[in-house]
């Protein structure tokens, strides 16, 4: 195997977007369901001349639809402490179980601003508005679903790989399931650390542990994970160990230097979805 940095540096993707990157729909519907009885009820005040009254003689049989308040907010605490600018006191709200007067609650509605939504010229229906909160809150999910995404794409390469070849695999591999499964003693810098994939020959008995990672912008933070990944790829080597780093994004762009020194020290053990798709793994010593 001969890949080049140039290579490596040319192939990075600008994105790695799948279709269920955008929105946990799963998600979104279970969290509106918990709601809808709830929200049906609260629907009964849209458009009400008189919200405040209207809002106690529900409430009175009805007391289960302050739960439904903080989402209306797009939060998800049910506990909430407001703090007034003007009386510089902080007053508590509990939404969990509606054991406060209608006052209380009433009191809420109309200063955090949630009476503009039952207006005449408001909202049509409370459950669809929630999806749509909801929809915008799980956005906020897409950080974590952007850090996955990459260990969903190279977990599927190396899945077919390892089975296509009679070897055995682990995701999230910590020291001690490779120590109960394989026998290997792994002593790397952090105690909990644990490796994205870990590949076994059972017949070479060989071990090759993996990391991956996608990032789309740069920073002093590549710099850092350049140096984490040569120190561990000198401790893992001296155990007899092989590290393999499966890195891409446009933000290596802006820290070619601190890469390409890491790949040179790694002995070229780096590579991008390119490479796999190319089927690299089959280019490594097993």
């Amino acid at each position: 195997m001969n890949k080049t940095f140039t290579e490596l540096i040319d192939g990075f993707k600008s994105s790695i977007k799948t279709w269920d990157y955008f929105v946990n729909w799963d998600k979104v519907q279970a969290n509106s369901a918990d709601l809808e009885i709830s929200l049906n009820k609260l629907n009964y005040l849209l458009g009400k001349e008189n919200l405040k009254d209207e809002f106690a003689k529900l409430y009175e049989s009805n007391p289960d639809i302050v739960k439904a308040l903080p989402v209306l907010l797009a939060v998800r605490e049910n506990k909430l402490e407001i703090f007034d600018k003007t009386t510089k006191e902080s007053e508590f709200f509990d939404f969990s179980i509606g054991k406060d007067d209608a006052e209380k609650y009433s009191e809420f509605i109309e200063k955090s601003g949630l009476a503009r939504l039952f207006q005449k010229d408001g909202i049509k229906n409370l459950v669809d508005y929630v999806i749509g909160v909801e929809v915008g809150l799980d956005s906020n999910g897409r950080k974590n679903r952007g850090g996955t995404l990459m260990e969903k794409i190279v977990g599927t390469y190396i899945k077919d790989f390892a089975e296509e070849h009679g070897f055995e695999y682990l995701a999230q591999a910590r020291a001690t399931e490779i120590k109960t499964r394989w026998g290997y003693d792994v002593e790397v810098d952090k105690s909990e650390r644990s490796f994205d994939f870990a590949v076994y020959n059972p017949q070479a008995k060989k071990l090759k542990l993996f990391e991956v990672n996608f990032y789309n912008g740069g920073g002093s933070k590549l710099k850092a994970v350049c140096g984490e990944f040569r120190s561990l790829y000198s401790e893992l080597t001296k155990q007899g160990i092989d590290f393999v780093w499966v890195t891409d994004g446009l933000g290596w762009k802006t820290a070619k230097r601190p890469l390409e020194e890491t790949f040179n020290h790694n002995n070229g053990e780096i590579f991008n979805l390119n490479m796999l798709e190319d089927r690299v793994l089959e280019e490594l010593t097993w």
